[in-house]
């Protein structure tokens, strides 16, 4: 960030301090997201945001060597004590939050101390696939889903009530209406659209989803929409947990991504001659990141404690395959009603809450954008559950393979660069060896609880 445009951004803050200041709000918290998954943060008073937006606050880039478990390894561009990078606001995120009196927050990007762009900002990573998706007249609009399990603070564990009722139940949802209506009260106070919440499979979970935005405020969003659910459980006596399984041998917790390619105002994924109505220039797209879904796994479910989930007919999309409607299938095309063409979209649904939400976007947009520019094609769709068929690939089934496959994915490598490429790797592995020989159990109960 150049002198001009932290002078900018200074005079921006002062204005939208004195506003909070208005509003009563002491302090703004400023995230950013590393690569085990991780929101980390660092909290500035409200008197010293311009200083913040102007200066930006410290922080070390060790953190993107960082495990679940807040150890840490080296990669060949970062580790160890030395070192300092600079966290800047982004003033245009800034948001009042609607669960934590007295509290603002915006995600932040990171800089090197002489203003250039960070090579390993996450949030940059997404930010510059968005450009060159730009760059060929082509824009994304995509949302998350957050999924989550609610377990009493009293000892009760999880799995236990609150919210045993019926998978997808009115009888658990009037069991946690009151704590659901304050979900729903304080991201309305935030300006975040929901567009449903329900009670999911598992006992004590939920779902909520929220309108689409561009790649970095669907991850904006992501970490936003989080946040303000464990804000709200807090203030319940629950604790909310987004990790990929609560208890081994039960469904776990997805954070599918819902995609859709704009070119203009036109929505590419209705309206052609490609498959299921989709244009070509859209089926190039999926078919992108069909081919590396196996390497993507490496972001999107990068957990160890992310293969406890993804598993075979539990619709987790573990097959490497597409079709329309289908969720056994990793990435689900839905048409959407045939007079809604706004509504027609992909989902990614082998992605996880383990995963960095910036990195997702970022990567599913550049693996999209290789496969337009590679004029690929998709594969026969796929009914039925893949699981029972002939010939369906399934995705890695480990850690260690789906950190093989992403090591050795040209397209990722190119798009991430090689020092937040190597950080992800180096966390990888780290965390392949924190858990190994760890009991489903284990593994479940350490990571849980910390996403």
């Amino acid at each position: 960030m150049q002198r001009p445009e932290r002078e900018r951004a200074e005079s921006a803050a002062r204005q939208e301090a004195a506003q909070l200041t208005a509003l009563g709000v002491q302090a703004v918290a400023l995230t950013w997201v590393d690569n085990a998954g991780i929101t980390r943060v660092k909290a500035v008073p409200t008197a010293r945001l311009a200083h913040a937006a102007r200066w930006g606050v410290g922080m070390s880039p060790v953190f993107d060597v960082y495990l679940t478990d807040d150890s840490s390894v080296t990669s060949p561009y970062t580790g160890g004590p030395d070192g300092d990078l600079r966290l800047f606001p982004d003033l245009g995120r800034l948001t009042v939050l609607g669960a934590r009196r007295g509290w603002a927050w915006a995600p932040a990007d990171r800089f090197e101390q002489d203003g250039r762009p960070y090579a390993s900002c996450q949030r940059g990573f997404a930010r510059r696939m968005a450009a060159r998706a730009a760059e060929r007249g082509l824009r994304l609009r995509m949302g998350f889903e957050t999924e989550w399990v609610v377990a009493r603070r009293d000892g009760s564990g999880p799995g236990g009530p609150p919210g045993a009722g019926p998978a997808y139940g009115m009888a658990r949802l009037v069991e946690l209406s009151d704590y659901l209506r304050d979900v729903l009260d304080a991201l309305t106070a935030q300006r975040v659209e929901v567009l449903q919440l329900h009670p999911e499979y598992t006992p004590g979970q939920f779902e909520v989803s929220v309108a689409p935005a561009d790649p970095v405020g669907a991850a904006d969003l992501a970490v936003l929409v989080r946040e303000t659910v464990r804000a709200v459980s807090l203030a319940h006596g629950l604790d909310a947990l987004f990790g990929p399984v609560v208890a081994p041998d039960t469904v776990g917790n997805g954070a599918h991504l819902h995609l859709s390619l704009l070119r203009g105002e036109r929505n590419l994924c209705r309206g052609g001659d490609g498959p299921c109505g989709m244009t070509a220039e859209c089926a190039a797209f999926l078919a992108g990141v069909l081919r590396e879904l196996p390497a993507l796994l490496a972001l999107g479910a990068p957990s160890p404690a992310s293969h406890l989930r993804l598993r075979p007919s539990r619709w987790a999309g573990a097959y490497a395959c597409w079709g329309p409607e289908n969720r056994e299938a990793a990435l689900r095309f839905i048409p959407g009603p045939p007079d809604a063409e706004d509504q027609a979209n992909a989902e990614v649904k082998c992605f996880d809450g383990a995963a960095n939400p910036y990195l997702v976007t970022g990567a599913v947009l550049a693996a999209g954008l290789a496969g337009i520019a590679a004029g690929g094609t998709l594969p026969p769709p796929v009914a039925g559950d893949p699981a029972h068929g002939v010939g369906h690939e399934r995705l890695p089934d480990s850690p260690a393979a789906a950190l093989d496959r992403f090591v050795r994915s040209e397209v990722l490598r190119e798009a991430l660069g090689d020092p937040l490429f190597e950080a992800v790797a180096a966390v990888r592995r780290g965390e392949i060896e924190r858990y190994e020989g760890a009991t489903a159990e284990e593994l479940a109960a350490a990571t849980r609880g910390r996403y």
